[in-house]
């Protein structure tokens, strides 16, 4: 079977398509311009290497002789990684969603005429047989091509409604509203009222992590400690869903890691595929959680996310990987489920009566007559239930978890995308420094680090920065989430080690956020860059999506660097940002989490703290610790050796002595006298002030 044009790719989804018998392009101009030529419509499938409902069609039609005959006869066919091509997918999602009025999703299936681009039908999955009310997908592809010949007027007339509302639904004609704390409290409130008090989570099945939604809550909760208030109901919900997710199948308790989404109410049997960008902020989140309530459970799941991901999403030269698939042998979840008699074969007597016991192995089935594992019993129930003391009962589930595990990899494993994307990169940075703080764990630390040199040394060129890598080659212009997300990271790294290059990177990464994707017309920032190859819309997303938005990110990297080097411009970028998306905010708080922690540090600038002193000893380190023991998102905190070169002017007043170490409290632009002792250092910190309001 020949290769089609895919075959040069460095995407491993494209890859899986080289195959085909479909004459598949990627996105360009070679098969944009023969579409034209040719005046045949575009048939523009958008997947992702570890989408299942994407290897289901590809299965049945792609790969299917007949249905390449129909595809490549009657269309200029282009194949397109969503991972790699954001700025394409949020286009089309859109339009799929105005054409349909209905979800979007992958794959994503759109008819577009050859000479501008524009969707004239669209759909996601479409069957290789007629079923459950859609259309065979032969009989659709010569449908769908006598309506272009047939019908090219009225198609015109829709293509030119459709494109005007492409062109300005994100301009915003609505004037800027106030926003105050009250908001926040309306998006708990909203987010309260969809909670699910029995089973966690929020809203019915399928249900996802949602991490900026539980972020938001446990923010919200450390707010109203701070103003004397304590609202324990933001609390509660994001702790307890929290604890159902790590308990129930989402997690993978014999491995580590989370599952993309759950397809039931009770957490139960997940879609398998094991995404980065959902597991860096959720290691981020149960680190955060322990810190908040000291609860064991949370800190057992964020260091198993963390064993996983060095183990087996990091590069040999230090980047992760994106993902792991749903299949394996092309089979959901084979690689995940067990049989009884296998428990019973690999385990001793008293493993398996804790593994019985625990994921409820006597309840029967749960996955296609097969077992995955769902806690139902806690392991200090099952110590009580089998007479067992806590500590004999955790020693026997590792035992039994080592024997799974050793098992397990003698299967075939699902595949693994090994391309290295940013901003997915980043959030996982952002997650396993926040951990190393937490569990004073420098393995962790060395683990972002090394995926931080990476980025940088492979993926950042005469400053601008590449979306993708694989196989010795970036390429991409990056996106408003690789320079948003990566930013953020940076912002961690300097308040887990304070490195001057990388303040330099930060800030390099930050004017190139105003000068290459702001709106400065309007506020806000676009999705591409100003010199982006032109689509037929230039997104500018506010809400947050699988991924936390680009827009509160970038809005609340830059609020926080400007904070830290007193820079207005970065302040200003992020208050018009905001201010952008006010109205946006208003009509949908519990949307707009990441905008949220924006509105709340405009009204509420963060505590930020400077620390100086000798770069040698552990007395730097005890300060730094000192003020990041506890959890509070409203404070950061650089530690900042004296021999430090290169700071910028609001930092170089912020100095010491080699004779003493020094900590500079501030809140927003105004500072205290410096504290000389750690013990006036924890007094102080305990008093700091967070009640002044302003609106934005």
């Amino acid at each position: 079977m020949s290769k089609n044009h895919l075959i040069s790719e460095t995407s491993p989804y494209l890859l899986q398509h080289a195959d085909n018998p479909v004459e598949w392009y990627p996105w360009g101009p070679e098969a944009l311009q023969k579409a034209r030529l040719e005046n045949k419509p575009i048939l523009l499938s958008i997947g992702y290497s570890a989408c299942h409902w994407c290897h289901v069609m590809a299965h049945e039609s792609f790969e299917d002789e007949q249905t390449a005959t129909i595809m490549n006869e009657l269309f200029i066919n282009i194949k397109v990684d969503r991972e790699e091509r954001p700025d394409i997918d949020k286009i089309y999602q859109t339009a799929q969603f105005l054409l349909t009025q209905g979800t979007g999703g992958w794959p994503l299936t759109m008819f577009l005429t050859p000479d501008d681009h524009i969707p004239f039908f669209g759909g996601t999955y479409f069957p290789h047989q007629t079923r459950h009310g859609l259309p065979a997908f032969k009989d659709l592809l010569q449908h769908i091509a006598k309506v272009y010949k047939d019908k090219s007027i009225e198609i015109a007339k829709q293509n030119q409604s459709l494109q005007e509302v492409l062109k300005n639904i994100y301009q915003s004609t609505y004037a800027p509203v106030s926003l105050n704390n009250n908001i926040l409290k309306t998006a708990k409130d909203q987010l309260l009222n969809t909670f699910d008090g029995q089973h966690g989570g929020f809203g019915k099945a399928p249900k996802f992590p949602h991490p900026s939604n539980i972020e938001f809550l446990l923010r919200y909760w450390h707010i109203s400690k701070q103003l004397d208030k304590e609202d324990t109901k933001a609390l509660h919900p994001a702790v307890y869903t929290l604890d159902k997710m790590a308990s129930g199948g989402l997690f993978d308790h014999v491995s580590g890691g989370f599952c993309r989404y759950s397809v039931d109410d009770y957490w139960m049997i997940p879609h398998f595929e094991k995404m980065l960008y959902d597991n860096g902020p959720l290691l981020w989140l149960y680190s955060q959680a322990f810190q908040s309530t000291n609860q064991d459970h949370f800190k057992t799941t964020a260091i198993e996310t963390a064993k996983w991901v060095m183990r087996d999403m990091q590069s040999p030269q230090g980047g992760y990987y994106s993902s792991f698939d749903a299949d394996s042998e092309g089979v959901e979840g084979k690689f995940y489920v067990w049989e009884q008699q296998q428990l019973e074969s690999l385990l001793t007597e008293q493993e398996y009566a804790i593994v019985n016991l625990r994921f409820g192995i006597d309840r029967g089935p749960n996955f296609e007559d097969k077992f995955h594992l769902h806690e139902f019993v806690s392991l200090a129930e099952c110590a009580q239930e089998l007479s067992l003391d806590d500590t004999e009962c955790a020693t026997l589930w590792q035992q039994a978890r080592k024997k799974l595990y050793a098992h397990r990899i003698t299967r075939v494993a699902p595949a693994r995308d090994d391309k290295i994307l940013t901003s997915w990169n980043a959030l996982m940075v952002k997650g396993m420094l926040t951990a190393s703080r937490t569990f004073a764990n420098e393995e962790y630390f060395v683990s972002a680090q090394r995926a931080l040199q990476f980025i940088r040394a492979n993926m950042y060129q005469q400053g601008r920065l590449f979306a993708t890598y694989k196989d010795g080659k970036a390429h991409l212009n990056a996106y408003l989430d690789d320079y948003a997300f990566l930013l953020d990271a940076i912002i961690e790294y300097l308040q887990t080690h304070w490195d001057g290059d990388y303040l330099q990177l930060a800030i390099e990464l930050a004017e190139v956020l105003l000068t290459q994707f702001e709106d400065t017309e309007h506020g806000g920032f676009y999705f591409t860059t100003n010199d982006h190859e032109p689509l037929i819309q230039r997104p500018k997303v506010t809400s947050d999506e699988a991924t936390p938005s680009g827009n509160g990110i970038a809005a609340y990297a830059l609020l926080r660097l400007g904070y830290l080097l007193s820079e207005p411009r970065y302040l200003e970028a992020a208050e018009r940002t905001v201010k952008y998306a006010s109205q946006q905010i208003s009509s949908t708080p519990m949307a707009h989490a990441s905008l949220l922690r924006c509105c709340e540090e405009i009204n509420n600038p963060p505590i930020t703290i400077i620390i100086r002193g000798r770069g040698n000893g552990d007395e730097l380190k005890q300060w730094q610790q000192t003020c990041q023991q506890q959890f509070n998102p409203q404070r950061m905190t650089f530690t900042i050796p004296n021999g430090a070169e290169n700071l910028p002017v609001a930092l170089q007043s912020k100095f010491s002595t080699n004779r003493e170490t020094l900590a500079y409290i501030c809140q927003g632009t105004s500072c205290q006298a410096p504290i000389n002792h750690i013990t006036q250092l924890s007094k102080a910190l305990n008093n700091s002030d967070y009640s002044n309001d302003k609106s934005t």
